[in-house]
C-alpha cells in the first residue's frame, strides 16, 4: 500500500480533512520564509487532533538547537524533517541531542546528486528525496511544485525507509510511484489552491488516487 504524507498544514479543517482521507502523517512547517510556516504554539493545538496512526513531522531548515527545542518542547513530533543544507555530521547531533527519529531531505536534480546518499542513511532514520530547483532560481527548499526524472532512484540501494517529493499531484501520481518505486510519497503543493493554502477537494483527490495503485 502506497502511504501519504501531506506537509504545510496551517489549520485544524485541513488536518481533519488529511486524516479522515487516510494520510498516514502530516507535517508542520518551522521556517519563517514559507508561506505554510507556522508557530509552535499553533502547531500543539494541530498535533492534538491527529490519532495515534497519524505521525506529526516538524519541517526544519538550518534550524538552531534553540530552534528545534521550541517547537519539540510544545509539539508532539514524531519526527523531525530537516530540510536545508545540513551536513551528515549536523543530522548526527540533532537526533542525538533531541531523541526523536531524523528524515533527511536529499534534493536531486542529476544522479550526481544522489552522492551523499550513503553518509546520510548512516545517521538518518529516514531518507526524503525532493527536486533540486534549477540553478540561480531563488526559491524555498522545497514544496516548490517542481519535480525530478523520478527514475534516478528506482534501483539505488537505499538502505532506510524513505519518501518521494517534488511536484507531486494526483494526476502523475501513478507515474512517478512507477518510476521511482515509492511506497511513502510527500506532498505540499500539489494540493493546494495557493502557496499556504491547501485544498479539500485536491487532498482527498489526491489520496483517492493512491488506493487505485
Amino acid at each position: 500500500m502506497l502511504e501519504v504524507k501531506i506537509c504545510g498544514l496551517r489549520t485544524p479543517d485541513m488536518v481533519q480533512v488529511a486524516v479522515e482521507a487516510g494520510a498516514r502523517a502530516v507535517g508542520f512547517v518551522f521556517y519563517p520564509p514559507s508561506p505554510r510556516a507556522l508557530g509552535p504554539d499553533a502547531a500543539a493545538q494541530l498535533a492534538r487532533l491527529l490519532p495515534t496512526s497519524t505521525r506529526a513531522v516538524g519541517l526544519f531548515v538550518d534550524a538552531t538547537d534553540d530552534d528545534i527545542e521550541s517547537a519539540v518542547a510544545r509539539v508532539p513530533l514524531d519526527m523531525l524533517q530537516l530540510h536545508g543544507d545540513e551536513p551528515p555530521r549536523r543530522v548526527a547531533q540533532i537526533r542525538s541531542r533531541f531523541n526523536v527519529p531524523v528524515m533527511k531531505a536529499i534534493r536531486v536534480a542529476t544522479a550526481a546528486d544522489l552522492a551523499p546518499l550513503a553518509d546520510y542513511q548512516a545517521v538518518a532514520d529516514w531518507i526524503l528525496f525532493d527536486a533540486k530547483p534549477p540553478a540561480k532560481v531563488a526559491t524555498l527548499p522545497g514544496g516548490t511544485g517542481i519535480a525530478f526524472d523520478w527514475r534516478l532512484v528506482k534501483g539505488v540501494r537505499i538502505a532506510k525507509p524513505w519518501m518521494l517529493s517534488g511536484g507531486l499531484t494526483a494526476e502523475n501520481l501513478a507515474e512517478a510511484v512507477a518510476e521511482s518505486g515509492a511506497r511513502w510519497v510527500d506532498v505540499s503543493s500539489g494540493v493546494e489552491e495557493r502557496p499556504g493554502v491547501k485544498s479539500a477537494e485536491r487532498i482527498r483527490g489526491f489520496l483517492a488516487a493512491t488506493k487505485l495503485l
